[in-house]
């Protein structure tokens, strides 16, 4: 009988639809065009408040002297460094990321920054890590979740590593939920985020993805049910800013 050729699923990279084969090389394309300037930009972006976002994150880990901690999508390393001084040298902290050039900009700002001993550079998809399983104390995504081709894949992959008694903690951008802030922000995202993005960056169409792929990102609620779909339990949010960033957290029994 002759074959029909079947249609590859699509997903999204930002507003567009693309191959789902395709998504992994679109987004490495765009952290390997502004891995350089990643940081400054996360400045820019939103005026240093990433920084307090990611430490309520740090502190609502529960991270302890020798932990084992997994940092997926850990990019140059904030969230890496955090955890690292909380593990201490009794502790191992694991940045993994799939985009050589983040990981590689990571690699040498933390050995700028004086860290060495307690934290591993591997370069690994989320969906599918390369580690055994409950195998850390904590697992934290940070801003990297809503690149991954299937979020349902990457929770069950992060889930497997988990150690039983240990939680993910999931930093994101998500929905703002003060009455007339959406307005504001989308204003902001794409109109002023691109408009760094070319004078800054060099690269006005990666950050006009970025927003994009903000506004395709699930929403609290949606999310809070993904991450119970993969097993975790006891899962609930923190919006942060107006909603603008949640961090959710869930645990492994």
């Amino acid at each position: 009988m002759p074959q029909t050729d079947r249609k590859e699923p699509s997903t999204h990279f930002g507003y567009r639809e693309v191959p789902e084969s395709a998504k992994d090389d679109l987004v490495s394309g765009v952290f390997h065009s502004v891995a350089d300037k990643y940081d400054l930009m996360n400045d820019l972006m939103s005026l240093g408040i990433h920084r307090l976002w990611k430490q309520f994150a740090t502190e609502a880990s529960g991270v302890r002297a020798g932990f084992r901690v997994l940092d997926v999508a850990g990019g140059t390393g904030d969230m890496a460094a955090r955890f690292a001084l909380r593990a201490g040298w009794r502790g191992h902290v694991v940045l993994a990321d799939i985009n050589r050039s983040m990981l590689e900009v990571g690699r040498t700002r933390l050995a700028d920054q004086g860290y060495a001993g307690n934290i591993a550079f591997v370069q690994a998809n989320a969906e599918n890590l390369p580690f055994p399983a409950d195998h850390f104390d904590r697992v934290s995504i940070a801003f990297g979740l809503r690149n991954v081709t299937h979020i349902d894949r990457a929770l069950a992959s992060m889930f497997r590593v988990l150690k039983p008694g240990g939680s993910l903690l999931v930093l994101e951008f998500s929905r703002p939920t003060i009455s007339g802030l959406n307005r504001l922000y989308d204003a902001y995202s794409f109109n002023i985020l691109p408009w760094l993005g070319r004078v800054i960056a060099k690269d006005e169409g990666s950050y006009r993805y970025l927003a994009e792929s903000i506004r395709k990102h699930p929403d609290q609620q949606t999310l809070q049910t993904m991450m119970e779909q993969a097993g975790f339990a006891r899962v609930d949010y923190f919006n942060l800013s107006g909603g603008i960033v949640a961090l959710h957290r869930g645990y492994k029994y």
